[in-house]
């Protein structure tokens, strides 16, 4: 396991963090892994580290819509923190890498014992509450572009990394247009110098840049970060 942990963890007091962690087995996440369906019970709770995680809200056949994103700042299974078992969202791997895996069971005791762990992710449920409130602002009420620009901010910070793989299909299932938008959004983001793409690797060239293009939800999100979770 990388020496880079996750965020949650960190901010726990040290006889705390060593009594989860011990609980918890490395793993790593695979790219377009499915880690949990909704409707279905949580069997796993899942510390990312290097890898991130997109979370899609579907919709009967269509495909979905990615609605948040979980990195080192976060965990995939917060809503056992709120005595709820069920899966509320599909979570596919967008980024591969290392994470931390832990049993429901062993979580909830962990969470019973830790009063730090449970204001931590009462904290972090707050933030991702929010994250989910401003996808759904942004999609109607922001262009591709922009929206695209928060994208690949979002998922370099995630990625701590200026490349990372991504399709144009991804993007439009993400995103929730057609692909011909994508291209049209990101090809007008490379013409400017922010982004270069290649086969299915980008590369963020300009990140003030893109910061400058992308819409007023990115700076929200880091905001709330900052502010709950410093």
């Amino acid at each position: 396991m990388t020496t880079v942990e996750n965020h949650l963890i960190e901010l726990l007091p040290r006889n705390d963090r060593r009594r989860l962690l011990a609980v918890c087995e490395p793993i790593q996440l695979a790219l377009a892994e499915i880690l949990c369906e909704p409707g279905r019970s949580t069997r796993h709770v899942y510390f990312p580290v290097d890898g991130f995680i997109s979370l899609v809200a579907r919709n009967g056949s269509h495909p979905g819509l990615e609605v948040g994103m979980v990195g080192r700042e976060g965990m995939l299974g917060a809503q056992l923190a709120l005595g709820v078992a069920t899966v509320p969202l599909h979570a596919l791997v967008q980024g591969p890498g290392a994470a931390w895996r832990v049993t429901a069971a062993d979580f909830r005791r962990e969470l019973a014992r830790s009063p730090a762990l449970e204001r931590g992710l009462n904290r972090y449920i707050y933030v991702l509450m929010s994250q989910l409130a401003a996808s759904a602002a942004c999609l109607r009420f922001h262009l591709i572009g922009p929206r695209l620009a928060r994208w690949l901010l979002m998922s370099q910070d995630r990625a701590h990394s200026d490349t990372f793989r991504v399709t144009h299909e991804f993007l439009a299932l993400m995103l929730g247009v057609r692909r011909v938008g994508i291209t049209t959004a990101a090809s007008a983001l490379q013409r400017s110098g922010l982004i270069e793409y290649h086969r299915g690797d980008l590369t963020v060239l300009d990140r003030n840049g893109l910061e400058s293009m992308a819409c007023s939800c990115y700076a929200a999100d880091r905001q709330a970060y900052a502010e709950l979770l410093p």
